[in-house]
């Protein structure tokens, strides 16, 4: 039995990186960069998450003449957002929240309340730290 808890809320990341549907491209990329991330949770008004916006999703964008359409204007977020997000809750296991993210092939995902508002985010790197710091017996760290 692990000594330690496997409840998303005990390791998720409680202020992470957002951005609104509106943001401009570039102001999202500055974001990454500034915070080296891999990508950031998009959320409404009401802090719900609406989409994922990735590394890969910026460079798409703008390696695909997204960003130099014909306006040359301001690109938001919005159109260039993964907007099939999930999210999980607060109190699910650590190991569940790991097995849906390999196999949906994801780095990240929103952790939610029970109104769905972003309350918070689990990255693998949350999770290997979490998995790390349980009470496994027969494992020591060298």
């Amino acid at each position: 039995m692990f000594r330690k808890s496997v409840r998303t809320r005990d390791h998720m990341l409680r202020k992470p990186v957002t951005v609104r549907p509106e943001t401009d491209l570039f102001d999202a990329i500055a974001k990454i960069l500034e915070h080296k991330i891999s990508g950031v949770t998009v959320v409404n008004d009401e802090h719900k998450p609406v989409g994922m916006l990735s590394e890969l999703d910026c460079l798409q964008a703008i390696l695909s003449g997204t960003y130099y359409g014909e306006e040359q204007g301001v690109t938001p977020v919005v159109e260039c957002m993964t907007s099939a997000v999930e999210s999980v809750l607060e109190s699910e296991s650590i190991i569940d929240v790991a097995q849906s993210m390999l196999a949906h092939k994801r780095r990240r995902i929103p952790v939610v309340d029970s109104q769905g508002v972003m309350t918070g985010q689990v990255t693998c790197r949350q999770l290997l730290r979490a998995i790390r710091d349980m009470d496994i017996p027969d494992h020591k760290p060298t």
